[in-house]
């Protein structure tokens, strides 16, 4: 892996590393509220640069049938996206597309992984795909395009943008 990719993995201000649990050295972000109220959701680099999410099922990530959620898989799913993407970003980006299959349930108790790749990546779009899984069982499909955005200086006071 490029060590500027893995230093911008490793340096972001808005990073947490978990210091205790099963989750130990992992880290997350507390910069999304939803995230950190639905998961929480970790990541981690493997020493061959690979990114890995997970995040193990409580009785908070189910449904009405005591699974878990699908609304749950797509927000794990986003992470990954951004977890995976974040390493070769220039700046700050949001999901323009996401699209998804559920292939399976998992319960209360399990661990549930996210891997992802980039499938091209361009001057502002970057093209992903990844799966969700629990053991073998692979659980999810999903894909993304994420577009990177510029910051937008905010507006002088008293001046309106017409």
């Amino acid at each position: 892996m490029h060590e500027l990719t893995k230093s911008a993995f490793l340096n972001r201000p808005d990073l947490h590393v978990e210091t205790e649990g099963e989750f130990k050295g992992w880290r997350t972000w507390r910069r999304d509220n939803f995230e950190t109220h639905t998961g929480p959701f970790y990541h981690r680099m493997d020493d061959d640069g690979r990114i890995r999410c997970a995040f193990r099922v409580a009785s908070r990530h189910l449904n009405g049938s005591g699974n878990v959620h699908g609304g749950c898989f797509m927000s794990f799913a986003d992470y990954c996206l951004f977890a995976t993407a974040t390493p070769v970003l220039r700046g700050p980006g949001v999901t323009v597309s996401f699209a998804c299959e559920f292939l399976d349930a998992a319960r209360e108790g399990e661990l549930v992984e996210g891997s992802c790749e980039i499938t091209r990546a361009g001057a502002s779009l970057m093209f992903l795909r990844g799966m969700l899984t629990s053991g073998e069982r692979r659980l999810f499909s999903f894909s993304g395009t994420i577009k990177q955005i510029r910051q937008r200086l905010p507006l002088a006071a008293g001046n309106d943008a017409g």
